[in-house]
């Protein structure tokens, strides 16, 4: 039973920390002196494209799948998503010998849904017109005994995440930086809910901004109504990963708690974002997980003089799109 509210206190967080650490990949923080003189400020760069499966989404699907008993793992498990959750639910799934079944929209990008099957799932593409995903999950899991793993109105999942707000936390203070912001990607929240009480967990007043596309601010709009609102998602948008147009029950509370904002980008700063990571940093960004790096570079908040943490989330992006976004003229 799903509890109303659920927050990752700092016991939680270590104790998750500890049951992932042998199998996560502890990303290290870059720095980047060509971006700290471009914004005057000191920007402390965290890879989660590096983690295992390509995304953050490693730590909180591995989380839940620790946990599961005997019982549930003889079940298997299912879950939807767009693919991050899904590439990383797999591989978790694959490694510990269970069962997945993901539920993937047909227009999902190419390389999520055949790196969900290289992991060896079963992927059931999906007609988001039609169909409704939580439906077909519920009698998966119905027909199978499957344990439902949601992407993010989890507390397993937030719990997992939270992991990676504590890791830069932590990581920040190791090379003897005092951070003043740290800005996270957004869809339905479970990463900035977790992040932010991981972050708080050992740095009280950092403050936390949410970063989504436009038209997908679900966040944002949110945040200034007090109460979960939904994003008009007028336009399509390059963030295949970040199209949830309103945050889940669980993960809006929280954010309500924790977050000093939200902010939203648009395709053509996401794209100069992307640039940015490859050509400076010699990383492969996916549009989604470069989210809190286009608000910095489009000035979305004032950041001179200060620390600020991001996380880069992910990197899985089908090979020719990521060949136009960084050829692209302006």
């Amino acid at each position: 039973m799903r509890p109303d509210y659920f927050e990752p206190d700092a016991r939680l967080i270590a104790q998750a920390r500890e049951r992932i650490a042998a199998h996560v990949v502890h990303t290290p923080l870059l720095e980047s002196p060509v971006l700290n003189r471009q914004l005057g400020a000191r920007i402390l760069i965290k890879p989660e494209n590096l983690q295992r499966a390509g995304s953050f989404k490693f730590r909180g699907a591995l989380n839940r799948a620790l946990q599961l008993t005997p019982e549930q793992r003889a079940g298997g498990v299912v879950a939807w998503s767009s693919g991050n959750h899904g590439l990383a639910l797999s591989y978790v799934a694959r490694e510990l010998g269970i069962k997945a079944t993901i539920l993937m929209p047909q227009e999902a990008p190419k390389t999520k849904i055949d790196g969900v099957r290289a992991n060896g799932a079963i992927v059931r593409l999906y007609d988001k017109t039609k169909e409704v995903r939580e439906e077909i999950g519920a009698q998966i899991a119905a027909e199978t005994g499957a344990v439902i793993v949601p992407p993010y109105d989890d507390p397993y999942v937030m719990t997992g995440q939270a992991t990676l707000g504590a890791e830069l936390a932590e990581q920040a203070a190791q090379v003897g930086a005092s951070l003043d912001a740290a800005l996270f990607s957004c869809s339905g929240g479970g990463l900035v809910a977790g992040a932010a009480c991981g972050v708080h967990s050992l740095v009280p007043d950092v403050a936390i901004y949410s970063v989504e596309p436009e038209h997908y601010d679900g966040m944002v709009r949110s945040l200034a109504a007090g109460t979960q609102t939904k994003a008009p998602a007028k336009a399509a948008s390059i963030c295949d990963a970040l199209l949830v147009v309103k945050p889940g029950d669980l993960t809006f509370p929280v954010c309500k708690q924790h977050l000093a904002g939200g902010l939203s980008v648009s395709d053509t700063e996401l794209k100069e974002a992307i640039r940015f990571a490859y050509r400076e940093l010699k990383l492969v960004i996916e549009p989604g997980g470069a989210a809190p790096l286009a608000a910095l570079l489009a000035g979305k908040i004032d950041v001179v003089g200060k620390t600020i943490g991001i996380v880069l989330s992910g990197g899985n992006v089908d090979a020719e799109k990521f060949a136009r976004y960084i050829t692209e003229t302006h």
